[in-house]
């Protein structure tokens, strides 16, 4: 893949993911209102288009990249992402292109909407298109495997930006009852408060509150960790565990949750909040959870290879569970949940034996 950036009047982009470029323009660009922002969105799946619907229903004009032509079509013509949010209508203020460029030209804010394995490769073809001085906002739960990165650092390296442009999105944010319009809550972060608050104050709707803070750190590992531990709730589900057993597990996942963020520099309150504990429960109790249904999946008897062949879009705990670990190994920070999730992916412990609530060193009680 190449860094160069060609524009769309000599030969179409190369589509990240796919062997052949794919164009679908944006018809007619909506004319601005006054006091109106244009933002971009880089990914259309469920998230993406969600957050999308989520800044226009705010007052934005959105363009949306999405890499399939006919999904960018159908986003134009019927007012419809079928493949990711069924029976969801879009907003006018959306428009969508697989043509980079024109979802780019003039936008205020973008946000990064894609798979965090991808990333990298995603931002060195738009680097060059991103216009100067305006925030980069991440909506991505992950941990680059190759480099142990937390998507902020992959997107200061790789663009060479300022932190202080950059934020991050977090909270208990399942995308589809957020596109019914059911009211819920987000985090937004960044090093300086002013691009957080910049960003909270366009991704703000009757449906939909952003708060802020300062702590990158502790509010991207909280939405790491948080797809971790679902992944162990879905295996006990699936197991056919109840309640007693999962609200265990998602108190002393809450633990080794904030054990971890604060060894690489968190403030413990963070985790707390709507990035953890919120995150958590949202993520670990619903059906919705791409990473409960993973863990769900593991819990009935499924290799991973046959998980990953079911899911059709990215469960970010399924490739965290390897470069969490090292991370925290480098600390010193022990995860009995995470390492026995690591075990079940692994196939050398059954699903069934899982009980990573009790494991502690030794028989001797142990303070909560």
């Amino acid at each position: 893949m190449t860094d160069e950036v060609v524009p769309p009047s000599t030969k179409p982009l190369p589509v990240v993911g796919g062997s052949q470029p794919i164009t679908q323009p944006i018809s007619t660009p909506l004319a601005l209102k006054p006091g109106q922002s244009r933002v971009a969105v880089l990914g259309a799946g469920s998230w993406g288009t969600t957050f999308a619907k989520v800044l226009a229903d705010g007052g934005s004009s959105v363009a949306i990249w999405a890499r399939r032509a006919e999904l960018a079509r159908e986003i134009m013509q019927s007012r419809r992402n079928s493949d990711y949010l069924p029976g969801i209508n879009l907003p006018r203020g959306i428009q969508s292109s697989t043509r980079l460029p024109e979802v780019l030209e003039g936008a205020e804010q973008v946000y990064l909407s894609v798979p965090s394995q991808s990333l990298r490769e995603n931002l060195r073809i738009v680097r060059e298109l991103i216009p100067d001085g305006i925030p980069v906002v991440s909506l991505m739960k992950g941990v680059e495997m190759s480099t142990r990165s937390r998507m902020s650092e992959v997107i200061e390296q790789e663009l060479g930006i300022d932190p202080e442009r950059i934020a991050v999105v977090s909270g208990p944010n399942l995308a589809l009852e957020i596109a019914k319009e059911q009211p819920t809550a987000a985090v937004v972060s960044s090093v300086s408060l002013d691009t957080a608050t910049a960003v909270a104050l366009i991704a703000t709707n009757p449906y939909f509150r952003s708060f802020v803070n300062t702590d990158v750190i502790g509010t991207e590992f909280g939405g790491v960790l948080k797809n971790l531990i679902a992944v162990a709730i879905g295996i006990v589900d699936g197991v056919g565990y109840g309640e007693n057993t999962k609200a265990s597990i998602i108190t002393r996942g809450l633990v080794e949750m904030t054990d971890f963020a604060v060894a690489f520099g968190a403030r413990p309150e963070t985790l707390a909040g709507l990035a953890g504990l919120g995150d958590l429960i949202a993520t670990c109790e619903s059906s919705l959870s791409r990473n409960n249904t993973a863990g769900r999946l593991l819990g009935q008897g499924y290799a991973y290879g046959e998980v990953i062949a079911q899911m059709n879009q990215t469960a970010e705990g399924l490739s965290s569970v390897a470069p969490i670990l090292e991370l925290a190994a480098s600390r010193g920070v022990e995860m009995p949940i995470v390492s026995q999730v690591a075990e079940v992916l692994a196939g050398t412990l059954k699903p069934r034996d899982i009980a990573p609530h009790l494991t502690t060193e030794t028989d001797e009680p142990q303070g909560e």
